[in-house]
């Protein structure tokens, strides 16, 4: 199994490197992290980083040449399972609203908006540690619970069209988006990466997924 983490020069990838990395031993995965569309095209599981301000990576994205080819064909034509993690998850959706409106892939509907807790006491970008709470069984979330924690650092968040593409969400002064899916194409806004045990299961469970 190789799996694919796109270097498009946006977000922190030795972290997440190393978490799948960690993870994929026992499963004899390949983890490379690579910025070659031909790499991506031909990959079993594909991984989509993120950080910063969605217009910053939409544009960084872009910038690799057939790389966003590349992912449709894994993706949508071969059906290979997709991750995408903070921002790399947001660009799932219809759109983007953090700073101008930006076009996002449009694989499962929905737009980015700022967060906006009720409680003025709550202080954005939403950031730390927060239980989740799932909304719906996926089989990204096995041997994880309702009040499990993952680690948060953002402003925006995914708000999906359809209840049926939440998994999770968190409470942070109202609902807020924590894992969207669809098909063979998923997202958390939280970093795995950085989430301990809970985050080590969830990336498990995406090796392992066979949707």
């Amino acid at each position: 199994m190789r799996v694919a983490l796109i270097d498009y020069d946006s977000g922190n990838l030795h972290s997440a490197e190393k978490a799948f990395a960690l993870v994929g031993r026992d499963r004899g995965a390949e983890v490379v992290v690579t910025a070659d569309p031909a790499v991506v095209a031909s990959a079993d599981r594909i991984v989509l980083p993120g950080d910063g301000a969605f217009p910053a990576c939409r544009a960084s994205f872009d910038a690799v040449p057939g790389m966003m080819k590349a992912l449709q064909q894994a993706v949508l034509d071969r059906k290979a399972p997709f991750l995408g993690i903070c921002v790399g998850m947001q660009m799932l959706a219809d759109v983007g609203h953090e700073y101008r409106e930006t076009p996002g892939f449009g694989w499962i509907g929905g737009r980015i908006d700022r967060i906006r807790p009720a409680d003025p006491g709550l202080k954005v970008p939403h950031m730390g540690w927060n239980a989740l709470e799932i909304r719906r069984a996926h089989p990204l979330l096995e041997g994880i619970s309702g009040g499990d924690h993952a680690y948060f650092v953002h402003s925006w968040q995914f708000l999906p069209d359809s209840g049926d593409d939440l998994v999770a969400a968190v409470d942070y002064g109202g609902p807020v988006t924590a894992i969207v899916a669809r098909d063979n194409i998923a997202g958390t806004q939280f970093h795995p990466e950085k989430s301990q045990a809970t985050g080590l299961r969830l990336i498990r469970n995406f090796l392992d997924w066979q949707p």
